[in-house]
């Protein structure tokens, strides 16, 4: 399909566009803390991605490339704003189409239980939108995105042993202002 799309089959790229969609606006999103910015974002990549396809070799897996597209959007439109906007995690967490849903166990936790967990939910969200963009990029790769040290180290291109000492300082901020045990995000 890349190999079409690197011929100017704009449906191949069509296809693509359908097959990470998702994957793409959620990166996004959870990078941004933002739905109205993650949508900027994901079409950004998107465009960049249709712009450039040319240039992708194939070293990679093209998810890996499209997530280094996101992170690069994000990262210039944050340079272009000096404004560090921060929304609720329940901003998102109530979209219609893509939406964030949550884990309940079947014992139903008690109302109390929700309201505790929407909270902690909420603050770990500030929490991570108040770490430099360095910080919150590698955070939500690794453990949003679920992405491993190998492909956030592609991904930002950044040697392996980098990443791990920034994402550990990344866990140790966010425990600090949690106030929690840093072994909470181990």
């Amino acid at each position: 399909m890349i190999e079409r799309c690197k011929k100017g089959d704009v449906d191949a790229f069509d296809q693509i566009v359908r097959l990470y969609e998702k994957r793409v606006f959620n990166c996004a999103l959870r990078i941004t803390g933002n739905y109205h910015d993650a949508c900027d974002v994901a079409q950004e990549a998107f465009i960049r991605a249709f712009n450039s396809i040319n240039t992708f070799r194939g070293d990679a897996k093209f998810a890996t490339w499209i997530y280094r597209i996101v992170t690069n959007v994000y990262l210039d439109e944050r340079k272009k704003s000096k404004s560090h906007r921060q929304t609720s995690l329940d901003d998102y967490i109530e979209l219609e189409e893509n939406a964030v849903t949550r884990q309940i166990q079947d014992d139903s936790p008690s109302p109390e239980e929700i309201v505790e967990n929407q909270e902690r939910a909420r603050s770990l969200q500030r929490a991570i939108c108040s770490l430099p963009d360095y910080q919150r990029v590698i955070v939500t790769l690794y453990h949003m995105q679920h992405r491993s040290y190998e492909e956030i180290a592609e991904i930002l291109r950044l040697p392996i042993g980098t990443v791990k000492s920034r994402l550990n300082r990344a866990r140790l901020a966010l425990a600090e202002k949690l106030g929690s045990d840093p072994e909470l995000f181990g």
